[in-house]
């Protein structure tokens, strides 16, 4: 609507008695005072109607309608309406394309393996020295990852936090596959809420990198991991507690265990009562930071069918952490070592115990390290070189000389940046698997990515 409008009915009305006065005063001129008068109305009327001209005038217009266009608007309604006032959302993720070109000495890594996807070294065929020489290219997208976050800011002075992180990492569809349209399930990473009290304490509760492990300690790979063999590496469940450099948990408890003589496949036992209970203790500043962890576990296997029920304890410790030689290098470790340390440590490489012939269960003690320089040549372009290493004290008697002994992996990488966020890089990787009858295989690849994050 025209604002101007209701400005137009008093103005008709002056308008209308301007030119009426000149005629009556005529018809009732008596003297020459009274036509001065009606001259003075006259001159007054005509001021008035100046004004009302002028007030139009100066009116503002409504504004022309916006052309209809499809263009997206911003939204003004709030994102999430039955959250917590205050409450801010966000979202980022990044886009990740790895091919890879894969050469192992004792046969080929099987299809739909995940070895096939990054290095895991307990896929490294071994033992098989009359067999052809494996060689395989692959490609995926499946590691391409996104993550939602809610962050509230409380009247208390409190703050909550709640993450939910996935990647396509879930494995074929049953309408995808290599051959036509390599579909992949979704698969939750980490989903968590976080409670940060005012005087710096957290509580968290929900999926998310065990307290045992430390996470920023690892290299800067194009791989997935990298040093997988010698790294502690186990996302689940958790309540876990943090004050200042100290922080403690109760996680999700599994026992793997190796058959007596490794007769048959690893078993993964839920039977456990104690919760994995963990302790870690970090020191940060300008130079780096540093870390050490322990866990404390219940293994625990029960078996009706062949009347085995034995549960024994076990534990680990961790030290490791980032040191900062410069503006352009750096220096990244990981030592660990403990008994029953298999679930922890190089993506299982090894079991956590061992059935004896009776049934009873028998802890294996295991150690594994990494050791990493990141070099930056400039803001565009850095590079890594790494080594990584696991062993394992296997009682034969009961494992049998088929078991894991051990592995190790040399790895050189560079990475380019062209624009921010966007990253090529190429990895080269060597690794060596070996078990306890001394045979081994071997693994050479080329590991290439494309990755963009937002």
């Amino acid at each position: 609507m025209n604002i101007a409008l209701p400005l137009r009915r008093p103005l008709a009305l002056a308008l209308m008695v301007g030119l009426m006065a000149p005629g009556l005063a005529v018809a009732q001129s008596a003297g020459s005072e009274r036509e001065q008068a009606l001259e003075a109305r006259v001159a007054e009327l005509e001021k008035i109607v100046q004004q009302l001209v002028a007030q139009q005038q100066a009116a503002p217009q409504a504004a022309p309608a916006a052309p209809a266009d499809n263009k997206p608007k911003i939204q003004t309604a709030p994102i999430m309406p039955s959250a917590n006032a205050g409450t801010r959302f966000s979202y980022g993720g990044f886009i990740k394309l790895d091919a890879m070109v894969t050469s192992t000495s004792d046969g080929e890594i099987a299809d739909g393996s995940v070895g096939r996807l990054f290095y895991l070294p307990s896929t490294i065929p071994v033992g098989a020295p009359a067999a052809d020489e494996g060689n395989d290219t692959d490609m995926s997208a499946q590691f391409s990852r996104f993550w939602f976050a809610a962050d509230t800011d409380l009247e208390s002075g409190d703050k909550l936090k709640s993450y939910l992180e996935f990647d396509l990492f879930g494995g074929g569809n049953i309408t995808g596959n290599e051959t036509s349209t390599n579909t992949y399930g979704l698969a939750m990473r980490q989903a968590y809420v976080n409670w940060t009290r005012k005087n710096g304490s957290q509580v968290l509760a929900g999926q998310t990198w065990s307290n045992f492990q430390d996470t920023a300690s690892l290299p800067d790979a194009v791989d997935f991991v990298g040093p997988t063999e010698g790294t502690v590496f186990v996302r689940q469940a958790q309540v876990r507690y943090t004050k200042g450099a100290w922080s403690f948990s109760a996680e999700n408890p599994e026992t793997t265990v190796t058959p007596y003589r490794n007769v048959g496949a690893r078993i993964s036992s839920d039977d456990n009562l104690m919760p994995d209970l963990t302790a870690r203790w970090q020191k940060k500043g300008d130079w780096g930071h540093v870390s050490v962890a322990g866990v404390v576990r219940q293994f625990a296997y029960e078996n009706p069918a062949t009347n085995v029920d034995d549960t024994t304890t076990g534990g680990a410790l961790s030290v490791s952490g980032k040191f900062n030689l410069g503006k352009n290098d750096d220096i990244r470790y990981m030592a660990t070592y403990g008994s029953g340390i298999g679930r922890y440590l190089g993506f299982g490489l090894a079991s956590d115990t061992v059935l004896d012939a009776t049934g009873r269960l028998h802890t294996i003690d295991g150690y594994g390290a990494f050791a990493a320089w990141r070099h930056a040549f400039s803001p565009k372009l850095r590079g890594n070189l790494f080594y990584s290493m696991a062993r394992y004290d296997n009682d034969t008697a009961l494992t049998g000389l088929t078991v894991n002994e051990g592995a190790q992996s040399y790895h050189a990488n560079l990475i380019y940046s062209p624009v921010p966020k966007l990253d090529i890089g190429a990895e080269l990787i060597f690794g060596e698997r070996s078990l306890e009858n001394g045979a081994d295989g071997d693994l050479r690849r080329l590991h290439t990515h494309v990755k963009y994050s937002f």
